[in-house]
C-alpha cells in the first residue's frame, strides 16, 4: 500500500467574487474565470513517481523508484480588495432583496489605470463546491445536458458576459460627444414640456409634468429625455457613429477574463430619427456593465482610454517579483478640456 499526497484549490473566502475567481477541474484545469486566464501560472508542474519493474510487472525491490516532486505555482496578485468586495456583496444581497431582483452587479474601477476593486454578482456560488446550483431549481427530471446548462447560467459574469440596455447612464456618453463635437455647452437652454415630438412618436420624459426651461446643465442634472434627444439631432447619426468608434464602444475592451461580450448597436444605415432619439438617452440598444464603465472612465480621467483588469503582478511563492502586468492604453479619445467639463457635470449629477 502506498500513499502519497494529491492536490486541490481550497477557496478560503467561499462565494465571494466566485465569478471572477473561477475554479479548476479535477485535472486541476481551469474552468472559468481567472483560473483560465492565469491557468499557466498558476497551475506549476505535477510531480512523477517512476518504478522499475520485470517484465511481469513486478517492482524491482533492488532498484526502487525514483520521484520528480512538484513544482508549486506562481503567485497572481489581483487587484480586487476584499473589504470593498465584501461589503458590495452585502449591499447587493440588499438590493437583491429588497426589489425581489433575480440579479444584482456592482462593479467599481480605478479610473486611471484600470484596476477593477469590486465586481459582484449576485447570486454568487460556492467556488468549494461549484456544482452545487444556487437556487432552489428541482434537477430531478433534467437530463445532464438541462443541468449543464443551468450550471453554465449560474457561472455566468453579467458584468461582462452579458449585455443589457444601460439606460440614463448612456446618457454620460451623449453628453460627452455633444461637447467634444462642439454642438452644446452647459449653459445652452432647452424647454421640456413632458415629451419630445420625434416623427410619429410622442417620447416622454421621466417627468411626465415636464421640467419647464432649463439649461443643459440642469437638463443633465435632472435627466431629461427631451434635452437628450435634441442633444442627438443637434450630433446627428454620423457625428454619433464617429464618438461611439472614437470613445470604444465598438470595441470590446480587453478585460482579462474569458467571454467578453461586444456592443450590439443598430448598424449606422438603420438609424433614422426614432432610433437616433432612443440611444441618446441609451434605450434601443445594448451594452455590457464593463464596457460603459470603461467608457465613462476613460472620459472622464482626461480622455484616455483605458483597459480594465483583475491581474497586477506575478510572484514566486518566496515573494520574489516576477512580472508586473502592463496594459494597453489609447490617448485622447476625447479632449482635456471636454473631461474636465463632463467631471464638472457629473458632479453636479
Amino acid at each position: 500500500v502506498k500513499v502519497d499526497e494529491d492536490y486541490k484549490r481550497y477557496y478560503p473566502y467561499g462565494s465571494l467574487a466566485s465569478k471572477v475567481l473561477g475554479f479548476t477541474g479535477g485535472d486541476n484545469q481551469g474552468i472559468i474565470g481567472l483560473e483560465v486566464k492565469y491557468e499557466e501560472i498558476l497551475k506549476g508542474q505535477a510531480g512523477k513517481i517512476l518504478t522499475t519493474t520485470d517484465a511481469r510487472g513486478v517492482e524491482i525491490d533492488q532498484i526502487g523508484e525514483s520521484r520528480e516532486d512538484p513544482v508549486a505555482g506562481e503567485n497572481l496578485k489581483i487587484s480586487l480588495d476584499v473589504d470593498l468586495q465584501q461589503y458590495a456583496q452585502q449591499a447587493a444581497l440588499k438590493v437583491m432583496e429588497e426589489k425581489q431582483a433575480a440579479r444584482v452587479s456592482i462593479l467599481l474601477m480605478n479610473p486611471q489605470n484600470g484596476e477593477i476593486y469590486v465586481c459582484v454578482n449576485v447570486p454568487e456560488f460556492d467556488l468549494n463546491d461549484p456544482f452545487i446550483l444556487n437556487t432552489d431549481v428541482d434537477t430531478s427530471g433534467l437530463n445532464e445536458q438541462e443541468k449543464q446548462d443551468l450550471l453554465n447560467q449560474m457561472w455566468r459574469n453579467p458584468c461582462l458576459n452579458d449585455t443589457y440596455e444601460p439606460g440614463s447612464t448612456f446618457k454620460i456618453i451623449t453628453m460627452a460627444a455633444g461637447l467634444e463635437a462642439g454642438v452644446v455647452s452647459p449653459g445652452d437652454r432647452f424647454y421640456c414640456p413632458g415629451y419630445k415630438v420625434v416623427e410619429d412618436r410622442r417620447i416622454r420624459c421621466a417627468k411626465t409634468s415636464g421640467h419647464g426651461a432649463e439649461t443643459f446643465e440642469t437638463g443633465i442634472m435632472n435627466s431629461c429625455n427631451p434635452v437628450f434627444i435634441e442633444l442627438g439631432e443637434r450630433l446627428g447619426v454620423e457625428n454619433y457613429y464617429k464618438y461611439f468608434k472614437q470613445f470604444g464602444l465598438t470595441q470590446k475592451t480587453g478585460i482579462d477574463l474569458p467571454g467578453e461580450a461586444a456592443t450590439i448597436m443598430h448598424k449606422q444605415e438603420n438609424v433614422g430619427p426614432v432610433e437616433l432619439a432612443t440611444i441618446s438617452f441609451g434605450q434601443s440598444f445594448q451594452i455590457t456593465p464593463i464596457q460603459l464603465v470603461t467608457t465613462v472612465s476613460s472620459i472622464i480621467n482626461g480622455g484616455t482610454r483605458i483597459t480594465p483588469h483583475f491581474g497586477v503582478e506575478v510572484r514566486e511563492t518566496d515573494g520574489t517579483l516576477v512580472e508586473t502586468f502592463s496594459y494597453d492604453k489609447r490617448e485622447e479619445i476625447c479632449s482635456g478640456e471636454t473631461s474636465e467639463t463632463m467631471q464638472y457635470l457629473l458632479e453636479k449629477v
